[in-house]
């Protein structure tokens, strides 16, 4: 016979009623924090914030700062590139001042030898075009890094170390040394030396 209490009866369950797992558990609060955590929070983003618009002003000034040396470099580059084709063609211009100071010397003004000196005239033009100007080195001190000696002269006249003389002309391209000029430096007389007699000694 039936025990009508007892539990181990199947349940029954009622049709549309939602099934419900028997391990679920009911869902879990929201967390809500507290405003002062939430304003810790804001403060830290606007310092991480303000270290980004930082770091990108520094990246943007060196980035400037990177054009601008990149347009120096071009700028010096370009103001030089031509020197080595210069400095070739100095040679020509030196034979022709040489013939030029020659025809001079012996017969005077020629046909021949003014057109020798347009030609000369015109190759300084351009190479004044391209920034290069002769050296002006007459009377001035001695300077290796604009002058290369070749001779010393003894000079009682305007001092020591001093250029007195041209061997070949010197040229700047631009401000900088194309080629060093040769030139003749003064040095000092040696002393004159006395007859060797005593003035106060009597004469024989």
């Amino acid at each position: 016979m039936d025990d009508p209490h007892d539990d181990s009866s199947p349940t029954v369950t009622e049709p549309g009623a939602p099934r419900v797992p028997p391990s679920a558990e009911p869902p879990e609060a929201a967390v809500v924090e507290s405003p002062e955590a939430l304003r810790e929070a804001v403060t830290a983003k606007s310092q991480e914030v303000g270290r980004l618009q930082d770091r990108l002003l520094r990246l943007q000034a060196e980035f400037e700062n990177y054009k601008k040396r990149m347009a120096r470099e071009k700028a010096e580059y370009l103001k030089f590139a031509h020197e080595g084709i210069v400095l070739e063609f100095l040679p020509v211009l030196d034979n022709l001042e040489r013939a030029i100071a020659s025809a001079r010397a012996e017969a005077g003004s020629t046909p021949l030898l003014e057109g020798v000196e347009m030609t000369a005239r015109l190759f300084r033009s351009v190479l004044e075009k391209a920034g290069v100007k002769p050296m002006e080195v007459a009377g001035q001190p001695f300077d290796p890094g604009y002058h290369q000696a070749v001779e010393q002269v003894e000079s009682s006249h305007g001092g020591e170390s001093v250029v007195v003389g041209e061997v070949q002309k010197g040229y700047l391209i631009n401000g900088r040394v194309l080629r060093p000029a040769m030139v003749r430096v003064s040095r000092a007389a040696p002393p004159v030396a006395g007859n060797g007699r005593d003035d106060g000694d009597p004469q024989a």
